[in-house]
């Protein structure tokens, strides 16, 4: 819950391009053909009407019910992207390997100089690099 819940306030894709090489129809929305669209991943994932008021919060609770059951949209969580070729799947065992293989090692702490000032270029970062101190066990 709390991988999908920083995965939801910071996805690695902040945005889907799209560009339509016909004319499509998105529900009662035709785009024309030529027209690029944009997706932005990183306010759906902050949008009060899909994730409620708390959106903002970091709450990994919101995932108790899984991924489907975690805003009022079954679809609104996809860090990632969408379609067949996505790699959200892939990533999040990868990432649930590589914290296990971590914590069978290590306990960890922030450091207390660290403040939380995340900004986005390309995927969002922390700008003051995240200081993690790390424990052996």
């Amino acid at each position: 819950m709390i991988l999908y819940e920083v995965l939801r306030l910071y996805p690695p894709v902040i945005a889907l391009y799209q560009h339509a090489y016909k004319e499509t129809k998105i529900g009662n929305l035709s785009v024309q053909a030529g027209i690029d669209l944009t997706l932005l991943i990183l306010l759906i994932n902050r949008d009060p009407q899909l994730w409620g008021d708390d959106a903002e919060e970091f709450k990994p609770g919101r995932f108790t019910e899984g991924v489907s059951k975690s805003s009022k949209d079954q679809t609104a969580f996809f860090p990632f992207g969408w379609g067949t070729r996505t790699c959200q799947n892939f990533a999040i065992i990868e990432a649930k390997i590589a914290f296990a293989m971590i914590l069978k090692h290590f306990s960890f702490e922030l450091s207390p100089s660290y403040t939380h000032v995340p900004y986005t270029v390309m995927t969002p970062q922390p700008q003051h690099e995240a200081q993690i101190i790390l424990h052996p066990l």
